[in-house]
């Protein structure tokens, strides 16, 4: 076996968004044009695997302090490839970029799992290669799924939500343009409830919109002409994820969620994609489940998926 790891470097970066597109289990989150948007946030520390100089596998990564994170920019990270890291070849690639990064000083190595539900061939040999290398799980994260092609069935007041909706006027809307006024309503509820911010802020998702515009839109429920609910949506390959959701008062008191996610699903089901994932709803980590917004999530259908991440110490 002759598998080695260089650093990414600058001149590949379309080298590396093609191979991405080519992975198993590779989404438009991986590539270095969405990487980019971070500018000079994260000092890169991504890696490539060769086997006598041909690309068998591509690995995003940053350091953040003596740690190295494969992304801390990314919901998830981990080795992509198409099918040269299979088995014992998984294992030998993440020994072989641990000893890489150990030799440059790092102390641990923090991998963000790519979750199934993305995967486009099943491809979870890094799984078995984190625990043959003695890498211990960090954080399980819970969302809510729904298999389009074998949906559960809906929850009536899911449904009494869409009527009451739909008697009271509300009008659905998708664009770039409705943005701004939902990045209100986010921003607004995220401090109210949480005392947090939005991840990205508005110029910096625009600019993603703007990169990904096949990918990343803004989906929208008004009524009498004013934004009262909405949700971005990533669509990758498989999988249709809401990265965003918020509501007004005016938006709750009108179950304007339950009809943008009827639409939405609806949508999804016509479509190339095989899941709908609503995103995890957890706190401190993963130890506390928000109980109520996760069963708001599944009355529409759907079941869990767990958003993994391990540490491997590199000492």
């Amino acid at each position: 076996m002759s598998l080695t790891v260089r650093q990414f470097q600058e001149g590949e970066a379309a080298a590396w968004d093609s191979f991405c597109g080519e992975s198993f289990q590779g989404t438009f989150l991986h590539t270095r044009r969405f990487l980019t948007y971070h500018g000079e946030r994260f000092a890169d520390r991504s890696l490539i695997i060769e086997d006598n100089g041909h690309w068998v596998g591509i690995f995003p990564a940053a350091q953040v302090e003596g740690e190295i994170i494969s992304h801390p920019g990314l919901t998830y990270g981990g080795v992509l490839h198409r099918g040269g890291l299979f088995g014992s070849r998984m294992i030998a690639a993440l020994e072989i970029l641990s000893r890489h990064y150990a030799g440059q000083g790092f102390t641990r190595l923090v991998y963000k799992v790519v979750p199934a539900i993305y995967h486009h061939v099943a491809a979870q040999d890094d799984l078995y290669a984190l625990h043959r290398l003695g890498a211990v799980r960090h954080r399980c994260l819970l969302s809510s799924t729904i298999d389009l092609r074998n949906r559960r069935p809906v929850a009536e007041r899911r449904r009494r939500g869409v009527r009451r909706a739909v008697r009271a006027g509300v009008v659905l809307v998708e664009g770039r343009e409705w943005l701004r006024p939902f990045w209100t309503i986010l921003a607004a509820n995220l401090g109210r409830r949480h005392q947090a911010r939005p991840v990205h802020s508005i110029e910096e998702i625009e600019d993603l919109a703007d990169r990904f515009p096949a990918e990343i839109s803004c989906l929208c429920a008004t009524w009498e002409r004013q934004v009262v609910a909405g949700t971005v949506l990533f669509r990758s390959e498989t999988t249709v994820h809401t990265q965003y959701i918020a509501a007004s008062e005016d938006g709750f008191r009108l179950s304007a969620l339950d009809a943008l996610f009827d639409q939405a699903i609806s949508t999804a089901s016509s479509g190339p994609w095989r899941w709908f994932d609503f995103g995890t709803s957890n706190e401190q980590g993963g130890q506390v489940l928000n109980d109520g917004l996760y069963t708001f999530k599944t009355e529409f259908g759907g079941g869990g998926t767990v958003y993994e991440t391990f540490e491997l110490d590199l000492k």
